[in-house]
């Protein structure tokens, strides 16, 4: 298979799900950048040579997925905050005078940065059991549902819920109504 008529083929279809892909909830990236990063990917698999017997549609699937999962990577509009440093082993009183002392340009990402640790401190010592905090704490260092349930003893259709549970709490003091 000819890469060039691949990509001839393929291309207006590719392009609609790079629009659809980047409605506006990723403004770091445009839908050419997207499209960029799909035919990188389609030159990889080419060039492996895993696309010769392929479908136009089964190649299209793989680039949906491979978009989605860049898109996951890459998102830097998220701001991440551990929850684990802000309750185990930290006073409440250390918080401020490392992010109320940056210089002036950079006042602004300390503030959020501030307020994202006291909402975290606030969402932990309020409500939330030691299943919930145990979970948040498995999951910020990278465990999947599967194996956070072994380590609690609990099914990972368990620890699905005991998520939903700390989101419904989360949700007060996030977006207050």
């Amino acid at each position: 298979m000819v890469f060039a008529e691949l990509i001839k083929r393929l291309a207006p279809t590719l392009k609609r799900i790079t629009y659809r892909l980047n409605d506006g909830r990723y403004p770091f990236l445009n839908d050419h950048d997207l499209y960029q990063e799909a035919l990188i990917h389609l030159w990889q698999e080419s060039e492996k040579g895993t696309l010769t017997d392929k479908t136009d549609s089964y190649i299209l699937q793989g680039c949906y997925f491979h978009l989605k999962n860049y898109l996951r990577k890459v998102k830097d509009r998220n701001r991440l905050v551990s929850i684990e440093d802000l309750s185990f082993g930290r006073d409440s009183s250390s918080y401020g005078a490392d992010y109320l002392a940056c210089e002036d340009e950079r006042s602004r990402d300390c503030r959020t940065s501030l307020n994202d640790k006291l909402l975290a401190q606030t969402i932990m010592n309020n409500g939330l059991t030691s299943k919930e905090k145990c979970v948040l704490r498995y999951f910020s260092e990278g465990l999947t549902t599967r194996q956070i349930g072994e380590r609690l003893g609990v099914s990972h259709v368990s620890v699905v819920k005991l998520m939903a549970h700390v989101r419904v709490k989360c949700a007060r003091y996030v977006d207050p109504a």
